[in-house]
């Protein structure tokens, strides 16, 4: 005989442990959770990325901040700038003097005095010449000694090492004076000072002693990613970067950047084939072409703090979560060669460990 649900009613143990209406309601619902989430871990893309953090800094050398140094030793006299002065090109930052004030005028004068035994030597040498040919013409009709027409020979040859050795004499005093009347240091480029070294003002400099410091305000932009090196290895130049500049209000979602506000766009420039003495490696980025500009040097100055997305290869929600509880590098997948990730991912990755 079939049971029938009318029968319940001759059970009544059987009817009172029926599981309420809301307890099968709360099933239903973890069973359509559990298969939403399985559906989201197996179809729903991710973007592998490989975070970051650096600062912004100029790509070219001279862009950089520079150190204006002393060339010559002494003390300085005048300051021409004050912190945040604007310079061009040229323009003199201090005056430095010699511990001697009259250098200078006891420099011009043994430069006098070696012209004159110039001239002399010069002279004499002349005369010398005329005395070699003068002898020739005697021995030739023999009315003198070899002798003395080799004598007459070496007298010029002597006049001419004097010569020699005053012109050497007048080089050194020029590159004294040349020295010298470097005292007044000036900007090697435009810019803006940011700093001048007071304490040079008071005491003795010598040649190479930073007396301030420049800071170019027109200059080309990168930014410095440090990377963690379990990803540096697949990382190349051309990656697409999602850049947050410090200060500037951003809301990033790294696995879908389409849905980020606020971000910024670059490509990997270079990456150091080193690492830092923190153990991390240098990844230059710049911006990417075609795309927005970054926020202007009004905003965001050199060394003003990034954080960065390294932009790496496409797999699916699933996947990443897996491989970020095991801690395995980012996807690599040669150029031509796009493969979704499988079941046979972990055990590739496993051997790539």
């Amino acid at each position: 005989m079939p049971f029938r649900p009318d029968h319940i009613v001759h059970f009544p143990t059987l009817a009172s442990i029926q599981p309420p209406r809301a307890m099968r309601v709360l099933a239903w619902l973890i069973t359509l959770g559990i298969a939403i989430v399985t559906a989201i871990l197996l179809f729903v893309p991710w973007v592998q990325t490989s975070a970051g953090a650096g600062q912004v800094a100029a790509l070219a050398p001279e862009d950089r901040l520079q150190d204006v140094t002393a060339l010559v030793p002494g003390r300085v006299e005048r300051w021409y700038v004050r912190d945040g002065d604007r310079v061009r090109r040229g323009d003199p930052i201090a005056r430095i003097i010699d511990n001697d004030p009259n250098l200078l005028a006891r420099l011009a004068a043994e430069r006098g005095q070696v012209e004159a035994e110039i001239a002399a030597a010069q002279q004499a040498m002349a005369v010398a010449q005329i005395d070699v040919g003068r002898s020739a013409q005697l021995l030739a009709d023999g009315l003198i000694a070899r002798r003395d027409y080799e004598a007459s020979q070496i007298k010029v040859a002597d006049h001419r090492a004097k010569l020699a050795e005053a012109r050497a004499k007048l080089s050194r005093v020029d590159v004294a004076l040349n020295r010298q009347s470097a005292q007044t240091v000036r900007a090697p480029r435009d810019g803006r000072i940011q700093s001048i070294n007071a304490a040079a003002g008071a005491t003795l400099v010598s040649a190479g002693d930073r007396l301030a410091t420049l800071a170019p305000e027109t200059s080309a932009r990168v930014v410095e990613l440090m990377v963690d090196g379990r990803d540096i290895a697949v990382i190349r130049p051309g990656r697409p970067v999602r850049l947050a500049f410090e200060g500037w209000p951003a809301i990033q979602f790294s696995g879908w950047p389409s849905i980020a506000q606020g971000m910024f766009d670059g490509r990997v420039r270079s990456v150091d084939p080193s690492a830092q003495a923190t153990g991390l490696f240098r990844v230059l980025v710049e911006p990417m072409p075609g795309k927005p500009g970054w926020p202007s040097a009004d905003y965001v100055r050199l060394g003003a703090k990034v954080r960065g997305w390294i932009q790496m290869e496409t797999v699916s929600v699933g996947y990443e979560l897996w491989r970020q509880l095991n801690d395995f590098p980012l996807e690599f997948r040669r150029p031509g060669k796009e493969t979704a990730p499988s079941s046979a991912a972990p055990a590739e990755a496993e051997k790539g460990k």
